[in-house]
């Protein structure tokens, strides 16, 4: 056997930790089986993969055409960014 030392964020060890007391594991077995997984299947037992420039572009603008229909439904349509900063303004300052 040996050790291996790793840095992780505080927050997501203890998070982890959490669940692995949950499965009845230690957090060193969680690793273990994650570790024998990765060199048994020859790669990431999980995918891991980063959205292309275009599909974060398409997905942007199909939100924002989202978020424009429903302003013009509500009634919110057609404002200027002047218009829009007001607004913004006025329920900052609680009017």
């Amino acid at each position: 056997m040996t050790s291996m030392t790793i840095r992780v964020d505080e927050k997501l060890k203890q998070s982890f930790d959490v669940l692995c007391d949950e499965f009845g594991l230690s957090n060193t077995a969680a690793l273990s089986l994650f570790m024998k997984a990765v060199v048994r299947e020859r790669r990431i037992p999980f995918e891991i993969r980063a959205e292309s420039e275009s599909d974060t572009r398409r997905q942007g603008w199909e939100a924002f055409l989202r978020m424009r229909e429903s302003a013009q439904a509500a009634g919110a349509g057609g404002m200027t960014l002047e218009e829009i900063n007001e607004q913004i303004s006025a329920v900052r300052n609680g009017n």
